[in-house]
C-alpha cells in the first residue's frame, strides 16, 4: 500500500505505512521466532505462547516480506526437507507433527495455490532452485489429474518410483484457485514484475532444466502488450522481449515486489 501512496503522491501517509510495518515485524519476531527450531510458531495460544508446529503457512511470511533476511535461508530449508516437501509439493504440516495425516483436509495435505504463494516467496529471498523444485512438483502431479486439472487439494504421500499423487475425496474439481496457481508458479520462476504506473516490466529468470524454453505472447502491462521469450543455454537464461502495443520498458531486476528498506538488513 505504500507504494500506491507514493505514486499517488501522499508521502506522509506512505511513510506512515511503511512505518507500522516495521514495528508490526519488530513484535512478529519476537513472539513467532523460534531459534531453536529455526522457523516461526504456527500461532500463540490463549496464554499467547508460541505454537511450535511446522507448517507450509510460514511460507505465505516468505510471500509477504515479513521474515528477515538473517532467518529466510533456515525457513526455506526447513520447507525443502523430506518432512515438508512430498516431492509432490510442500504439505500443510511437517510429518514429524503427530496430528499429521496426508489424507487430511489440513493437517498434511497438498494444495497448489498455497504452494504457488510458497515459490514467490522462496523466489522474493533468492532460492531459485527452491522455487523451481516447488513448481516441477505441482506440475508433475497436474499429469496425474483429467486435462491437466489440478484439484482443490492432494493427498500429502511421498513421492517415490512408480507412485501417484493421491486425490482427496472431497476436494473440488476443477477449482479456481488451484488453475491460478500455474500462473504464479511461472511468475515465481520467471521473475516477473509489471510496474503499469512507470511502464516497467521487470524480469528475474532462473529457467530450471526441465522447462528450457518458455514463450509468452501478448503480455499486457497497463495499455501495453509485449512478448517475451525465455531461453536456457547451459546453466544460464536468456531472454528477449518484443514490444507489440503502447509503450513498455522490459529489464532484468531481481523480484522484489515490495519491502521494508529499512528493515531488511537487519
Amino acid at each position: 500500500m505504500a507504494e500506491i501512496f507514493d505514486h499517488l503522491g501522499e508521502r506522509e501517509k506512505a511513510s506512515e505505512l511503511r512505518s507500522k510495518a516495521i514495528t508490526l515485524q519488530a513484535r512478529f519476531e519476537e513472539k513467532f521466532w523460534s531459534e531453536e527450531l529455526g522457523f516461526y510458531a504456527l500461532t500463540l495460544d490463549p496464554d499467547k505462547q508460541a505454537v511450535h508446529s511446522i507448517s507450509s503457512n510460514v511460507g505465505h511470511c516468505l510471500w509477504s516480506g515479513i521474515v528477515r533476511r538473517n532467518h529466510a535461508s533456515r525457513v526455506a530449508e526447513r520447507l525443502m526437507r523430506p518432512e515438508m516437501s512430498s516431492g509432490w509439493g510442500i504439505r500443510t504440516l511437517s510429518t514429524d507433527n503427530p496430528a499429521y495425516n496426508p489424507f487430511s483436509y489440513h493437517r498434511g495435505s497438498i494444495w497448489a495455490h498455497d504452494n504457488s504463494i510458497i515459490a514467490l516467496g522462496l523466489k522474493r529471498y533468492g532460492y531459485s532452485e527452491a522455487v523451481a523444485d516447488t513448481a516441477k512438483g505441482i506440475i508433475d502431479a497436474a499429469s496425474y489429474f483429467t486435462s491437466y486439472r489440478l484439484p482443490e487439494l492432494y493427498a500429502g504421500v511421498e513421492r517415490t518410483p512408480g507412485s501417484f499423487p493421491v486425490p482427496y475425496s472431497d476436494a473440488n474439481l476443477p477449482q479456481a484457485w488451484a488453475a491460478a496457481s500455474v500462473f504464479q508458479l511461472l511468475q515465481a520462476i520467471l521473475g516477473l514484475q509489471a510496474d503499469a504506473p512507470n511502464r516497467r516490466l521487470y524480469v528475474d529468470p532462473v529457467l530450471p532444466e526441465w522447462l528450457p524454453d518458455v514463450t509468452l505472447s501478448r503480455v499486457e502491462i497497463g495499455n501495453a502488450e509485449v512478448d517475451l521469450r525465455f531461453w536456457r543455454e547451459g546453466d544460464r537464461t536468456h531472454w528477449e522481449a518484443n514490444i507489440q502495443k503502447g509503450d513498455i520498458e522490459v529489464k532484468q531486476q531481481a523480484w522484489q515486489p515490495w519491502q521494508l528498506r529499512e528493515a531488511v538488513s537487519v
